[in-house]
């Protein structure tokens, strides 16, 4: 996927105000729509004029864009960061018409929607918000009360987008899993004529961990082996985000098996059970200097006489 610097698209330098965003937007979009533009290109230019203007006349969208785009050039090739948009505080859910782009799709598609907008009444509720936080595996398998850091993209008296920042306290109840949703009562936006706050809507995600990774409520971690344990069997020590424990490695175990701890995964609740952890077998080999180390794999090698770990790869090219 390529990335999109959406302000190279309406001519305009990331500098730029709100005001200038919308008045270069309305230049090309007279002069690319396609029912009056004699430009070959105009249908496909005018969709992406209108995608940049989708993204820099919001001050949220723009303010996440400009964080996360900031090391990116047009046309280079790009995947969004782990958590590009953690923390960032939405005061809406996404429009309901979208843009098909790849690009648009993997950074403002897949917001969380829910909630109810502000009605233009004298009496009304406030328009729920809504962010991602990311919190640490091992807060889900105990809880933990956390205190969290949010910024709302605002406009400054100049038209810039500009940040304001908060802190909340907040309880992760235990077994929360990543995609979940937190909801903050009465943390959203102001009511009007003394209406009720909204609400704050928090997608938990987790925090990249060096160890661990989770596929909903299942956890997996890499298990290096020495080539030995994998042959011979071994009782080795394991890390779980609840501490470690012995597991044992059956005899002839092959890098890539898949060793199940039952229920060692993030932990359930009332009907959901917890989910498992799986060791994944890896083989570490160790250096083999001049010496003895090396005259022990030459005897290795003698001692297993056939032995082709590439036998399943013989006629694949034919």
């Amino acid at each position: 996927m390529k990335f999109k610097d959406y302000y190279e698209t309406l001519g305009v330098p990331r500098s730029a105000t709100q005001d200038d965003i919308k008045q270069a937007y309305r230049k090309l979009a007279r002069k690319y729509h396609p029912d009056v533009s004699k430009e070959p290109d105009a249908e496909a230019r005018f969709k992406e004029i209108g995608e940049a203007n989708e993204v820099l006349k919001d001050p949220e969208k723009r303010a996440a864009y400009d964080r996360m785009g900031q090391n990116y050039q047009n046309g280079q090739e790009f995947s969004p960061p782990p958590g590009w948009d953690a923390g960032f505080e939405f005061s809406s859910a996404p429009d309901d018409t979208l843009y098909e782009s790849d690009f648009f799709q993997s950074l403002f598609g897949r917001r969380a929607r829910g909630g109810h907008a502000r009605q233009h009444t004298m009496h009304a509720p406030g328009e729920d918000h809504h962010a991602k936080v990311e919190i640490a595996l091992r807060d889900s398998y105990h809880g933990a009360h956390r205190t969290i850091s949010l910024s709302m993209p605002t406009l400054d008296a100049s038209g810039h987008v500009a940040l304001r920042a908060r802190q909340l306290e907040i309880h992760i109840p235990r077994g929360l899993v990543a995609g979940q949703h937190l909801r903050l009562q009465g943390q959203g936006g102001p009511g009007l004529g003394g209406g009720p706050a909204g609400d704050l809507y928090l997608e938990i995600a987790f925090a990249p961990d060096a160890v661990f990774r989770t596929d909903g409520r299942d956890v997996y971690l890499d298990l290096p082996l020495a080539p030995w344990e994998a042959a011979l069997g071994a009782e080795v020590e394991v890390p779980t985000p609840e501490g470690s424990l012995t597991l044992t490695i059956p005899a002839g175990s092959s890098a890539g098996r898949k060793l199940r701890l039952k229920g060692r995964g993030i932990p359930g609740g009332g009907s959901k059970p917890a989910g498992d952890l799986y060791a994944v077998l890896a083989i570490a080999m160790p250096p083999a200097p001049e010496g003895a180390a090396r005259e022990a794999w030459r005897a290795l090698q003698h001692a297993v006489p056939g032995f082709d770990p590439r036998a399943g790869l013989k006629g694949a090219s034919t």
